[in-house]
């Protein structure tokens, strides 16, 4: 596979760099650590040494450009994937190019908007709300009556508030006994705790409203599509701007011949507003949506069972987690069908029959379930835009293709959020559109994508950051672990919740945190001092030298990272 070489960081506060030198060419053979390219910043000039030995691949930035940290400058690869790379690369702008291609494509001073952002969700709001702190003038675009997107409308915010208000219900109902704490004849009010969360999404959708007016945004509300460059019809209403965003978003996707009614077969948006707690929902697909919402309606009472394809839950987090997790799952009481598929799922009187079958495809059975979750991934939401007339790249995904400064193939239209490579998470989005919004006022501003957070608001919580050990293992990266359970920390034990624990990843030689993957009470918190200690290049050293107050949960991280080093005191 092939090395992709990026513009590494060179200090606290630079952010680009100006390439001075290429010290080899594309074909050419390059061996580990022997010098790539040189760069040169107002305070350092510095090498780049390759980090694998193999062929380098074409150029995608040259001698002259400025560069932004973290933008890709070239491959390396075997023979092959060098040559691919030389005969099929796409010219990716620089810092400077990108900015000048934009400005003199859509110098239109009659133009209504100096931007029109297509999309109101976390990637939207936040890049106009950028933008016009940044002296813009700014248009936001959103089809639906309300703003903040599937975000806040139909995803995060609103599983948030159902996550917690089932969370405490459980809690009154089985475990505040085990405190000493007894509560007598505990009930649930649905329509209530649905009353709770629409409140929520509400307020924060009125808080958005709020601040594009306090910023001077337009709301534009319909659908847009882009007749060209510049040129944005809102449900034939032509408005003009001299850079286009795009930030529309995600949707559920659903298996082929399953009908969705969002009543009995429900995507995420119907899970959210079910009218009665289900007697036995079957969700297929064990990821973070899954799971999460197979935990609320689990929590209230419902008998559930999750069939996921792969033989663990949550592909895509460190396994020894993922399985520590099913484990528990299972303690708590729910059904797991691990490695299993869907055959077919049809409706009979007011029950849905499932049919699944092991991957080994030896044995198949029948599911029935008044309600089925369909929570099988998301797509981008690309359609109507008119992208294909313009001629916009699109991946094999169906996702906007953008070079590393959010620029299509098209000059002055941008793309930021799920509908571009990347993990689908709302603060990625909204990292992107503080991003695209400093760029397009020509400031310097840098995401690092192998720093963004990934959390699972279960019970217990699952947060992780960095690289996995399977990754690590693949990548031949020599590494320690530092491992630390809940179940030896004072303050989880105070709180009856001894579950999981905290792993971080060191490289072997120089103990700097590689990753870290945690499971246990508070974890969507707790995770924030990694990831802040991984964006300045600390050492698990570092970490274990930081004084943590006492009793915290945030103990369990100091210990994790002395046992990098075999130096854990509570273990």
């Amino acid at each position: 596979m092939a090395e992709k070489i990026v513009v590494p960081v060179l200090g606290e506060s630079i952010t680009s760099a100006v390439v001075s030198k290429w010290l080899k060419q594309p074909g050419e053979s390059i061996s580990a650590d022997e010098a790539l390219i040189e760069l040169e910043t107002d305070k350092v000039n510095v090498e780049v040494p390759a980090p694998v030995a193999g062929i380098v691949g074409q150029h995608q930035v040259a001698v002259g450009d400025e560069v932004a940290v973290g933008a890709l400058l070239v491959t390396i690869g075997d023979k092959a994937e060098a040559g691919a790379s030389i005969n099929t690369a796409v010219e990716v702008p620089s810092v400077t190019e990108v900015k000048q291609e934009s400005i003199t494509a859509n110098q239109n001073n009659d133009a209504e908007y100096d931007l029109i952002v297509i999309g109101a969700g976390p990637g939207g709001y936040v890049a106009a709300i950028r933008a016009a702190q940044l002296g813009m003038k700014v248009a936001c675009v959103e089809k639906k009556k309300t703003l903040g997107g599937t975000c806040l409308n139909v995803g995060c915010i609103p599983s948030k508030a159902l996550l917690y208000a089932s969370e405490q219900y459980e809690a009154a109902h089985k475990q505040l006994a085990d405190l000493g704490v007894i509560v007598k004849d505990v009930k649930l009010d649905l329509a209530k705790m649905q009353s709770h969360k629409d409140a929520v999404i509400n307020a924060n959708v009125a808080g958005i409203e709020f601040l594009l007016k306090k910023n001077k945004i337009t709301w534009l509300k319909g659908s847009a599509t882009i007749t060209a460059p510049g040129q944005v019809s809102i449900d034939g209403k032509e408005h003009t701007a001299r850079t286009i965003v795009i930030a529309t978003g995600s949707e559920s996707v659903s298996l082929p011949d399953v009908d969705v009614d969002e009543k009995h077969v429900v995507t995420s948006t119907g899970a959210l507003s079910l009218e009665k707690v289900p007697e036995h929902m079957v969700v297929i697909g064990g990821g973070v949506i899954g799971v999460e919402l197979g935990s609320v309606w689990h929590r209230l009472g419902a008998k559930v069972t999750i069939v996921e394809y792969f033989d663990r839950l949550l592909p895509g987090f460190d396994k020894e987690v993922s399985l520590s997790f099913a484990k528990i799952l299972e303690k708590q009481g729910m059904q797991l069908k691990l490695a299993h598929k869907v055959e077919k799922l049809e409706r009979k009187g007011k029950e849905s029959q499932i049919t699944i079958s092991n991957i080994g495809g030896d044995h198949k059975e029948t599911l029935s379930a008044d309600v089925v979750l369909v929570s099988v991934g998301r797509k981008p939401v690309t359609q109507g835009l008119g992208l294909e007339a313009l001629g916009v790249d699109l991946d094999e995904k169906g996702r906007i293709q953008t070079n590393a400064q959010f620029q299509t193939n098209i000059a002055g239209i941008y793309a930021i959020g799920d509908v571009i490579a990347g993990p689908m998470l709302a603060h990625k989005a909204e990292e992107e559109g503080v991003a695209i919004a400093e760029l397009l006022a020509g400031k310097k501003p840098h995401i690092d994508y192998g720093l963004i957070p990934g959390v699972v608001y279960t019970d217990p919580e699952i947060a992780m950051v960095g690289k996995t050990e399977e990754v690590l293992k693949a990548e031949s990266v020599e590494y320690s672990v530092g491992k630390f359970p809940f179940s030896a920390n004072g303050r989880a034990r105070a709180m009856n919740q001894t579950e999981g624990f905290v792993k971080i990843l060191a490289d072997k030689r120089t103990n700097k945190v590689l990753g870290a993957h945690l499971i246990g009470p508070h974890c969507s918190e707790l995770i924030a001092e990694i990831v802040l200690a991984m964006n300045f290049g600390a050492s698990a050293e570092d970490i274990a030298l930081t004084c943590h107050a006492h009793p915290t949960l945030t103990e369990s991280i100091k210990e994790a990272a002395l046992g990098t080093q075999k130096r854990s005191i509570h273990m």
